[in-house]
């Protein structure tokens, strides 16, 4: 069966549904539906929750998945969030991003000498809690 069409192939307007027919009786019915928000979704967005769902939202899971990185997870996540209409905190984007800053500026310390195995470990512990 196809995909509910959602805009109107002559204008792009929204569509409605107005009818509902059983193929087993053929009873019909009218009246005005509000479409799924999911069935608003491209199918990239669509196969990727189907993944999401099925890695029960674990997203080194989808990493390995889907064969892409966990910021590209993240990425992909906001942006089928944003289909469905909602918001997406630019917070948790430059969290994640400074986290990501701090996490290399230790690694560097390590990698100079500046600082021992112990306390780098201490300080990537210390950063995976916040």
């Amino acid at each position: 069966m196809r995909k509910i069409l959602e805009q109107c192939p002559s204008c792009g307007g929204a569509l409605d549904v107005t009818e509902l027919t059983c193929p087993s009786c053929e009873t019909v019915i009218r009246s005005r539906y509000a479409p799924c928000p999911f069935c608003r979704l491209a199918p990239k967005s669509l196969h990727f929750l189907e993944t999401f769902v099925q890695c029960r939202g674990n997203i080194k899971e989808m990493e390995r998945a889907l064969g892409i990185s966990y910021p590209t997870v993240r990425g992909r996540l906001d942006a089928v969030i944003r289909e469905l209409g909602y918001e997406v905190e630019v917070e948790t984007e430059v969290d994640e991003a400074e986290t990501a800053a701090q996490r290399k500026e230790i690694l560097d310390q390590l990698d100079q000498g500046e600082i021992t195995a112990s306390e780098a470990t201490k300080r990537l512990a210390d950063l995976r809690k916040r």
